[in-house]
């Protein structure tokens, strides 16, 4: 599975590449706004940071002007990916700029029938809201589920399934489990997935062992660079 992180924050994003888990960066007009700076600018630092896809949505409604907006976006650089929305207008925008061979990230996506359309389309990812379905008493991973299993149906559907409105670490773990290729997923969340007691646990009593014995790996070092010399 690709990690996306879902955020415009600069300082979040470095210090997440820093890991070498992410894939990729998901923004939105919401995320962009919080940062309070230039979209280009922020989403040209962005792609500067992570190399793979940078989702960057389009704020138009109408074909023409998705276009002229996919245009300005898709110049900033080569990994941006135009974020359209799952509507007819959005599907349209996405045929034209996959002729163009433009990355295209499908979003609010709530229906298998919907998630379709998207890949009839030739979108690259299709992002299904799971956390927003849970919200309204919904269960969001039957349609990662559904969405799974009808694109491994068809060979000629390569749209990559991208996991999105991700609440907490089980969202990432059973979206793995049914076969997503994508969770987009918060800073703290993804920071959660590497929380265990047991693992904090484990680490204190080592530590407290290697200190009850008074040594030190660089001090030994350096005594057998001394000696050696």
């Amino acid at each position: 599975m690709k990690f996306f992180v879902d955020t415009a924050d600069l300082a979040e994003i470095r210090d997440l590449a820093a890991t070498g888990l992410l894939d990729g960066v998901t923004t939105n007009p919401s995320l962009i706004a919080k940062s309070g700076r230039n979209m280009l600018d922020v989403i040209a630092e962005i792609c500067d940071v992570v190399p793979g896809p940078v989702s960057a949505e389009v704020t138009a409604t109408d074909v023409e002007t998705m276009l002229a907006e996919a245009e300005v976006l898709s110049s900033v650089a080569s990994n941006v990916a135009i974020k359209v929305p799952l509507t007819p207008n959005g599907l349209k925008t996405c045929k034209t700029l996959r002729d163009r061979d433009i990355l295209v990230n499908v979003t609010l996506c709530f229906s298998a029938a919907q998630a379709v359309l998207a890949a009839k389309a030739g979108a690259s990812f299709i992002s299904p809201f799971v956390g927003r379905l849970d919200d309204i008493g919904l269960r969001g991973l039957d349609l990662i589920e559904e969405i799974v299993d009808i694109y491994n149906q068809y060979d000629n559907f390569e749209t990559e399934v991208l996991v999105a409105s991700i609440r907490g670490p089980a969202h990432v773990i059973d979206s793995a489990r049914v076969g997503a290729h994508v969770a987009t997923v918060p800073p703290n969340v993804l920071r959660q997935l590497y929380q265990h007691p047991l693992t904090e646990k484990g680490l204190d009593a080592f530590l407290k062992d290697w200190e009850s014995t008074g040594q030190s790996i660089l001090e030994q070092a350096n005594q057998r660079k001394d000696a050696a010399e």
